[in-house]
């Protein structure tokens, strides 16, 4: 956790919202300078400030008085000298002289040189705004350079601040009804590769604006794939006619990472560390985007880029300023919980109910262990055939024990198969078991204790057996139950039940999103208590494969003892997957979600969830045995059935989210999670 975040491809920016004094420079150039320091105390890269915020963005016509413009012009000095020593680039607003013309800026600066100034595109001029009356647009300036406290600075709204040592940071900035435009100055610049999107911000209040301001920004940086900052005045405006709420907010891609207290009358810091490898890894998938791109490339050419350089970063902090969740492929918070639950099981069946559509059979098989897979599978089952109208009693479910199935476990499968009212049947598999392994000349057939993979594998391809003829017999397709995490580890016998089936709901659902799914539908009390009693079982026991009796001490065969957890697994795929991460980040990542969550900055935003927490070293054995097995297991994945893509985490579908090779090794990414 000592390394630098800049380390692993973030950049900490920030939001800054001062408290001022309208026609107040001196005054508003101090809260500036003491914010810019505290900022830069925080390790940031950019410190945002509202629009015109040397002056005050409420000042009417004062703004055009020579006293206002010599003062601010004074502040800027000040802030650029103060800036000096300081890693944050800084976006300050105020009014400027260029030529004959007045125009509302944002000063770039760094490390006290002034990199560019940026002159507001789009001037609203209706109900409140008559920003006409006052400036001129950047369209409307006649030289493409402005001297600036003696430095000869481009001027414009076509500039990209791009970081030489910071891979990724490319800053484009604009002010306020630029972002509120169909077409604003930041959407060009980012298709020309700008990643950080600023918007300095006046914005008075009004009722409804909050909620809309959060749609605009998160919407923006989703289309842009694009971090987005938006900083909007506060405490201090002219209350003469309007009101002001300090709103600012950072957004990455179409999530909210950070948002100040609106109507606080303090000054107010926002700080998050935005991914810049999450935005490059999904401008590199985004094929549409390049497309646009180049369908615009003549007016995305002349925009120009102004290179500067942080210098040291890697002695910033290592504490990441941002929640990330250690569950990934499940809804945080429970606002969303029952809508993104209740989208999870539309989506299993419809796609359950449009198969059968398709193949013209009205039944299916299924087998049911009492475990965790297999219960899902035939919830939805029992869901999809209430709504397309056909009998419970057409779900064919069968419990097949064998030689390590627990009391317990083949109970709880006879509880949930009698009161969802399908048909429930137990199978014992043992003597077509016994007769294969002797046909086998296996060491069990002679009366020794062998458990080894032909033992397990025995009864895991008699029940697939069983299932596939049972279906034949009865007109059915076989229902399968394997789950994400189980194809990603490779934990599931190539052939069986739970790598082949006829279709299978449960394909891009991974073992943490079942236990949730589970949990919610507990909840909802859509089913008997009785049903509802077994399934708060099922949750609470140990996830195992049941095919190995249990030890001399009683221990029952347990898969997390041998593959390692699923919650750290799981996220581990979602981060290797989804973004493409190094083995390096995605451990990082790991230890910040999974380590001691009574410490850090963020601690206290954490989910109450501490039930367990993994060091540094266990999360890289666990990784790098994550690395192995889902390189090694891709064979079973190429020949996976058929089944619904479900969250944007993906699927490993041949056919959908992931192609590989059979036949690669994991040798590159275990050398780089050991440098």
């Amino acid at each position: 956790m000592a390394v630098s975040v800049y380390s692993h491809g973030f950049a900490r920016v920030a939001g800054a919202v001062p408290v001022i004094k309208a026609a107040d420079p001196r005054f508003n150039t101090e809260r500036t300078v003491a914010l810019l320091r505290e900022a830069a105390a925080q390790d940031t890269a950019l410190v945002v400030f509202p629009e015109l915020g040397l002056t005050g963005y409420s000042i009417d016509d004062l703004v055009q008085q020579d006293a206002i413009l010599d003062a601010s012009l004074a502040g800027l000095a000040e802030v650029l000298e103060a800036s000096r020593g300081l890693r944050p680039v800084v976006a300050v607003g105020l009014p400027l002289n260029v030529g004959d013309a007045l125009f509302n800026c944002a000063a770039v600066l760094r490390d006290g040189e002034l990199l560019g100034v940026v002159p507001k595109s789009y001037l609203p001029n209706y109900r409140e705004f008559y920003e006409q009356r006052y400036f001129s647009a950047a369209r409307d300036a006649v030289t493409d350079t402005v001297t600036v406290l003696g430095q000869t600075v481009p001027f414009g709204a076509d500039l990209i601040f791009e970081a030489t040592d910071l891979p990724g940071f490319a800053l484009h900035v604009e002010i306020c009804e630029d972002g509120w435009v169909a077409i604003p100055p930041s959407t060009w610049a980012s298709l020309a590769g700008a990643t950080v999107l600023a918007n300095l911000s006046g914005s008075p209040v009004t009722v409804g604006k909050e909620s809309y301001r959060k749609s605009l920004c998160t919407g923006h940086s989703a289309r842009c794939i694009a971090a987005h900052l938006y900083v909007a005045a506060g405490y201090g405006e002219s209350t003469t006619d309007l009101a002001w709420d300090a709103d600012a907010l950072i957004s990455e891609n179409g999530t909210l990472l950070a948002r100040s207290e609106q109507f606080s009358m303090a000054d107010q810091i926002i700080t998050a560390d935005i991914d810049l490898d999450r935005l490059r890894q999904e401008r590199l998938r985004m094929i549409s985007l390049r497309d646009q791109a180049g369908d615009f490339a003549e007016r995305l050419k002349p925009l120009r880029r102004i290179p500067f350089s942080f210098g040291t970063l890697d002695d910033a902090d290592g504490a990441l300023h941002r929640l990330v969740p250690r569950f990934p492929f499940v809804p945080t918070g429970t606002a969303d919980r029952d809508e993104r639950c209740r989208e999870v099981r539309n989506i299993q069946v419809q796609g359950l109910a449009q198969r059968l559509r398709s193949t013209g059979l009205q039944k299916i098989v299924i087998g049911v262990s009492g475990g965790l897979d297999s219960t899902l599978a035939l919830l939805v089952a029992v869901d999809t055939f209430d709504r397309i109208g056909l009998p419970r009693t057409n779900i064919l479910a069968y419990t097949m024990p064998g030689f390590a199935t627990g009391g317990a476990t083949l109970r709880r499968a006879h509880e949930l198969m009698d009161s969802l009212g399908v048909s429930g049947t137990e199978l014992d598999i043992r003597p077509s078991c016994e007769q294969m392994l002797a046909d086998l000349g296996h060491p069990y057939a002679k009366g020794e204790k062998v458990f080894d993979i032909t033992f397990e594998n025995v009864q895991a391809g008699e029940r697939t057996s069983h299932l596939f003829r049972l279906a034949n017999h009865h007109g059915a397709i076989v229902l399968g139950t394997g789950d994400l995490s189980e194809l990603a580890l490779g934990w599931c016998t190539y052939g069986v039940g739970d790598q082949m089936s006829h279709y299978n709901v449960n394909t891009s659902v991974p073992k943490t999103l079942i236990q949730h799914l589970i949990r919610w539908m507990i909840d909802t009390g859509e089913y008997s208590a009785r049903t509802t009693t077994t399934l708060q079982e099922i949750l609470d026991d140990v996830i195992s494969p049941e095919l190995v009796p249990p030890g001399e001490d009683g221990a029952v065969q347990s898969t997390e003892d041998t593959v390692g957890p699923y919650e750290l697994h799981d996220f581990f795929l979602y981060y290797t997957t989804r973004f493409g991460y190094r083995p390096s980040k995605v451990a990082f990542l790991a230890r910040h979600a999974w380590g001691d969550r009574t410490r850090g900055p963020w601690s206290e935003m954490m989910p109450e969830d501490r039930r367990n927490e993994y060091d540094a070293a266990t999360i890289d054995h666990w990784l790098a045995e994550f690395l192995r097995r889902f390189m090694g297991a891709q064979f079973k994945r190429t020949a996976m059935p058929n089944g619904p893509k479900i969250g944007s985490g993906g699927s490993l579908s041949p056919r959908g989210d992931w192609r590989s090779p059979s036949d690669v090794s994991a040798r590159t990414w275990l050398d780089e999670l050991r440098k």
